[in-house]
């Protein structure tokens, strides 16, 4: 499972799972446990909902969240926590 967050036109960024990274050719992407950025429940997102559908043209931009593993691998000496 990889997360990644969806930055939406005109709305607050969303982190979702994706099975695989969405290719150009898709026309949505399918995401699964919608969330804000701090993990948060979203208040527009009805309970018992776990796959959320958005189309490419509501999306501005992607950014895709290092796993476990690739965070202990490169860590980031110029960000301190």
């Amino acid at each position: 499972m990889i997360s990644i967050i969806l930055h939406i036109a005109n709305s607050e960024p969303v982190k979702v799972d994706v099975d695989e990274l969405p290719k150009p050719t898709d026309n949505c992407i399918y995401g699964k446990n919608p969330r804000e950025r701090n993990d948060k429940e979203l208040a527009w997102v009805d309970e018992g909902v776990t796959t959320v559908i958005f189309p490419w043209w509501r999306i501005n931009y992607i950014q895709v969240l290092p796993s476990q593993e690739e965070e202990q691998e490169f860590p980031l000496f110029f960000r301190k926590e």
